[in-house]
């Protein structure tokens, strides 16, 4: 289905491309008029014929923000595991692994998140501004690190940890 809309939109734009013509003053000729973003989209659209091949090629692009199927009970189940995996990155600052600290943050946090959200979500309204609130600073320490991390700042990087645990604990004592 994808593919087919894919098509169609290509079809679109090329065909929409040919039907504008400009005529340039002054020599009578004709050419088609084909602006950069008629292009762009034209290409784009190319592209994405080319991505599921590419995909199932590559292994896995994994382009969920969210899952949707996922319950509270799933996320509650998990969540616990997804946090000590965060908490864990203390290995890293004193290792003074800055590059592997990034990428463990990133993919850490980004399952986490993923949890937390889900079971704020599913919490009564009354409690969810808190829990908003305790979210945000949870994952403003996360960037705030990850950022620490890129400029090799360890003092800024401790900091930022010991926020992130604090976070941490005061979401979980609400939530659990």
């Amino acid at each position: 289905m994808a593919l087919q809309l894919t098509v169609q939109a290509l079809a679109a734009i090329l065909s929409g491309a040919q039907s504008k013509r400009a005529t340039p003053p002054g020599n009578g000729h004709r050419r088609p008029a084909m602006g950069r973003r008629r292009l762009a989209a034209a290409l784009l659209a190319s592209q994405l014929l080319l991505l599921p091949a590419a995909a199932t090629r590559a292994g896995a692009f994994d382009l969920r923000i969210t899952v949707p199927e996922q319950s509270s009970e799933e996320a509650e189940a998990v969540v616990k595991v997804h946090a000590r995996n965060l908490v864990r990155v203390k290995e890293l600052i004193d290792a003074r692994a800055w590059r592997e600290l990034q990428a463990a943050l990133r993919s850490s946090a980004a399952n986490l998140k993923q949890d937390l959200y889900t079971i704020i979500q599913a919490s009564p309204a009354s409690r969810r501004p808190e829990l908003r609130r305790l979210y945000s600073d949870l994952f403003n320490s996360v960037t705030s690190l990850d950022y620490a991390a890129r400029g090799k700042d360890e003092l800024h990087v401790q900091e930022y940890y010991s926020n992130m645990i604090t976070s941490l604990d005061e979401i979980f004592s609400k939530i659990m």
